[in-house]
C-alpha cells in the first residue's frame, strides 16, 4: 500500500539539545493522522539544490487531533537538516507517510526493552507515550544513552512519563558524563543485558527488544541479545539512522 502525501504545517519547535530540533507538524487538511508507535516519515524539502527526501521517525504517540513530532539533528553539511532547523511556525512541508515496520502494538503489546541512542529514542518515545496512555499491564523499560547530560533528549518528560507507574521505567546512562551525573554510566552495551535480565523477572514472558539508533549501537546490541543471550529473530527488532 502506497503511504499518502499531504501538506504538514509547523505548529510548534524547540530546541531539544544544542543540536536537535523538535518540531510539531499538523496536517494541513485537518484529517487524523494515523499511524503504529515506532513508523516514520519522509519529508520533502526544498533546499538549493533541489528537493530531496529525508526521513524521520515519529516522536509521538497518536493524538486525536492531527499533529505529531518530529526530532530533528543538525548536520552541519547537510542542506536538508540546515532548511528544517531554520523553519517558522506556519511554514508548511510536505510529507509521505507513515512508513515503517519497526512497530510496537499498544494494545496487548508483549513486555518489552526498548533501547536507544541520540535521536534513536524518537520512536521509542511514540512507543512508551503509547503504553503509558493504554492499560496494558505488561512492563515497558526505555534504556536511553549519550555522551553528555544535554544529549538525553525529553529527559524530564520521559522522568515524568513514568513516574508512578510500576511497570514503566526509564534507565539513563552516559558515557562522557559530567563529575556531577549520579546516573549508569558507560555505553547502553554494558546496562542492556543486565536491565534484560531483570525485566525478563518481572515479566509474565520472554520481553522483546527494540533497538534504535546508529549502526554501530545497533548492531551490538542486536549481536548481544541474539547471539549471547540467544534471543529468536522475532523477539529483536531493530531500526538503524545511518
Amino acid at each position: 500500500m502506497i503511504p499518502p502525501t499531504f501538506d504538514a504545517r509547523v505548529t510548534a519547535a524547540r530546541t531539544l539539545s544544542p543540536s536537535v530540533r523538535g518540531l510539531t507538524l499538523e496536517r494541513a487538511d485537518g484529517a487524523p493522522f494515523d499511524f503504529e508507535p515506532g513508523q516514520w516519515v519522509s519529508l520533502l524539502i526544498d533546499t538549493e539544490e533541489g528537493e530531496v527526501r529525508r526521513a524521520y521517525s515519529v516522536a509521538s504517540a497518536p493524538r486525536p487531533d492531527a499533529t505529531f513530532d518530529l526530532a530533528v539533528t543538525r548536520v552541519e553539511s547537510g542542506v536538508a537538516s540546515r532548511v528544517l532547523h531554520a523553519l517558522d511556525v506556519g511554514d508548511v512541508v510536505r510529507v509521505i507517510g507513515p512508513q515503517g515496520f519497526f512497530t510496537r502494538p499498544t494494545m496487548g503489546g508483549p513486555p518489552s526493552l526498548l533501547v536507544g541512542t541520540g535521536t534513536g529514542v524518537a520512536p521509542l518515545r511514540s512507543m512508551l507515550q503509547a503504553t503509558s496512555g493504554s492499560p496494558a499491564s505488561e512492563p515497558v523499560w526505555l534504556l536511553f544513552g549519550g555522551r553528555e547530560e544535554h544529549d538525553l533528549l525529553y529527559r524530564d518528560e520521559l522522568e515524568a512519563l513514568v513516574a508512578g507507574s510500576p511497570r514503566l521505567r526509564v534507565i539513563q546512562t552516559l558515557s562522557r558524563g559530567s563529575a556531577g551525573w549520579t546516573g549508569r554510566r558507560g555505553y547502553v552495551q554494558v546496562h542492556a543485558r543486565e536491565l534484560y535480565d531483570e525485566l525478563r523477572a518481572a515479566a509474565s514472558a520472554p520481553p522483546h527488544v527494540y533497538i534504535c539508533g546508529l549502526e554501530r549501537m545497533v548492531g551490538a546490541v542486536r549481536a548481544l541479545f541474539r547471539q549471547d543471550v540467544g534471543l529468536p529473530r522475532q523477539l529483536v527488532h531493530s531500526e538503524r539512522y545511518d
